[in-house]
């Protein structure tokens, strides 16, 4: 089972920045592609950004297009998520997957359950 620790997250005040990591545990990132996903209490869970393999191609949500950054480093199996201008509506807990999708849309919308396991997330609170 692939399996990815998050972390990172935390309590940040409107307007602030937080960079949340993730870990792959027993197996390389290499070949997958990467993304982070939160959910919301009584919401969905929805996919925010999505990266490729070769990092060449990367999806966002619309609700975080210019705000957010995702990024990998496959020597150190990391994946990560620069978060800038938050807002309250970001709270949620946020998670990361690796999947074998064919395309970065797909792997966020989630079309199909990723090939890693889900992880317990990390909590983001941005609040006054």
């Amino acid at each position: 089972q692939l399996q990815l620790v998050e972390s990172g997250g935390g309590l940040v005040q409107p307007g602030g920045s937080l960079r949340l990591s993730c870990l792959a545990s027993g197996f390389s990132l290499d070949g997958y592609a990467v993304g982070w996903f939160r959910q919301a209490p009584g919401k969905e869970r929805e996919g925010i950004s999505c990266l490729s393999s070769s990092a060449g191609s990367t999806y966002y949500a619309d609700s975080v297009k210019g705000r957010f950054t995702i990024s990998r480093d496959n020597a150190k199996n990391m994946v990560y998520l620069q978060m800038n201008s938050l807002k309250p509506e970001d709270t949620a807990v946020y998670y990361c997957a690796a999947d074998s999708a064919a395309t970065v849309q797909a792997m966020c919308a989630e079309l199909g359950p990723p090939r890693s396991s889900w992880g317990q997330g990390t909590q983001v609170t941005v609040s006054s």
